[in-house]
């Protein structure tokens, strides 16, 4: 009978990114069908989503918003103790680095496509207010991630970016853009877990 709780125990907890990615794939080609849809009946354009009409603008919020959310990643990593962060957190670095790039792509992927591309949108079309936007776009991303509720300070940890996100969006409006800071700071973090360059206070 032990056995029997030790493995439910383990696999509960056990967390495959090979699943994920599989998850990842099949949402973002909803969402990519949602956004179509959308486009094809005029609620929204493709300039909604893909102007270059600012390319400058675009490289400097990539960079500058990448190098501000990794280095306030690193400083609550410093900062909270690892009893506050969620176990799946810790776990994804032990994963290769293939594992890693594609579970980092495909998920900021999705949650870009969802949060920013089609939530985003559809409040700002209703409410015409983009902070209103962004904001309540932040609620349904924490909503999102019902594993940081048991660990609410995790939850700063991803509200931050969520804003940050829509803002560059809104400031671009260019899917690209978000979803490379998104990436990129998912897999900064990640890698430098990794490789032991950070560690989370005990």
């Amino acid at each position: 009978m032990k056995d029997i709780k030790d493995k439910t125990k383990k696999t509960k907890k056990d967390f495959n990114p090979k699943d994920a990615v599989l998850v990842f794939s099949s949402f973002t080609f909803i969402c990519v069908a949602i956004i179509f849809i959308l486009m094809v009946y005029d609620v929204l354009t493709i300039q909604n989503f893909l102007s270059f009409d600012k390319p400058i603008r675009m490289i400097m919020n990539i960079f500058i918003a990448s190098f501000a959310l990794l280095l306030f990643g690193v400083m609550l990593t410093l900062y909270i103790p690892s009893k506050y962060i969620d176990d799946t957190n810790k776990s994804y670095q032990k994963y290769s680095l293939l594992s890693i790039f594609a579970f980092m792509f495909l998920g900021a992927l999705f949650e870009e496509l969802l949060f920013r591309g089609i939530i985003q949108n559809l409040l700002f079309i209703f409410i015409e207010n983009p902070w209103i936007a962004i904001i309540t776009t932040t609620l349904f991303f924490l909503g999102f991630h019902t594993q940081y509720f048991k660990k609410p300070i995790m939850l700063i940890n991803i509200s931050v970016p969520s804003l940050t996100f829509g803002w560059i969006y809104f400031e671009t409006n260019n899917i690209l853009v978000p979803f490379v800071v998104h990436f990129l700071m998912n897999l900064g973090i990640t890698l430098l877990f990794k490789y032991n360059l950070i560690r989370v206070k005990k």
